[in-house]
């Protein structure tokens, strides 16, 4: 993946864009991906035929891992184990936003079961789809995007614009998890 220039006060937040950018090239409607963050001269030194792909300027590079077990991706997390090497990981994934009121509505369902609320929320009227991808680091630092869908299925605004929100503090159990990957 060529790397975007990641910014200089929070290298994480510009690998959770560049991350985000690459797998928005491939459009909607993919499951989870999970990419490790590596050294981008560790990889050059180890797989030096990529030099004409990567900047060595860029600390770090984001380097995609193979498709995650389908079920629960709290589980798949809970027994990833990184070697030395990766100094961080990202995931994107695709979520369903609902307005808080609405999340209040729902409150009874999600104590019933998961699987009953996940299809009460895609199949609400008011639901935004997303794509969130969560990037952290060994040392700690992390960040998330959130790339909300502008035009939704059904929608009549074909010309309704993606909109990207970033914040660390969007999906916290998220990073939580990732942090975890990340320990020895």
């Amino acid at each position: 993946m060529p790397p975007s220039e990641p910014s200089a006060a929070h290298p994480v937040a510009g690998l959770a864009r560049e991350v985000e950018e690459f797998v928005a090239a491939a459009g909607w409607n993919q499951p989870p991906q999970l990419f490790a963050l590596v050294p981008t001269a560790a990889l050059l030194d180890e797989q030096p035929e990529l030099a004409g792909q990567l900047d060595r300027a860029n600390p770090l590079t984001p380097v995609a891992q193979e498709a995650l077990p389908d079920g629960d991706l709290a589980e798949s997390l809970g027994r990833i184990a990184w070697p030395d090497i990766v100094v961080g990981c990202a995931l994107a994934q695709e979520i369903i936003v609902l307005p808080p009121d609405v999340e209040a509505e729902l409150e009874g369902i999600a104590e019933a079961d998961a699987e009953s609320l996940r299809r009460a929320a895609a199949d609400h009227p008011r639901r935004t789809e997303a794509r969130l991808v969560a990037a952290v680091l060994r040392e700690g630092d992390a960040a998330c995007v959130m790339r909300l869908r502008g035009v939704q299925p059904g929608d009549e605004d074909e010309n309704a614009v993606d909109e990207l929100v970033e914040s660390p503090d969007l999906a916290p159990n998220l990073v939580d998890a990732l942090k975890t990957t990340l320990q020895p």
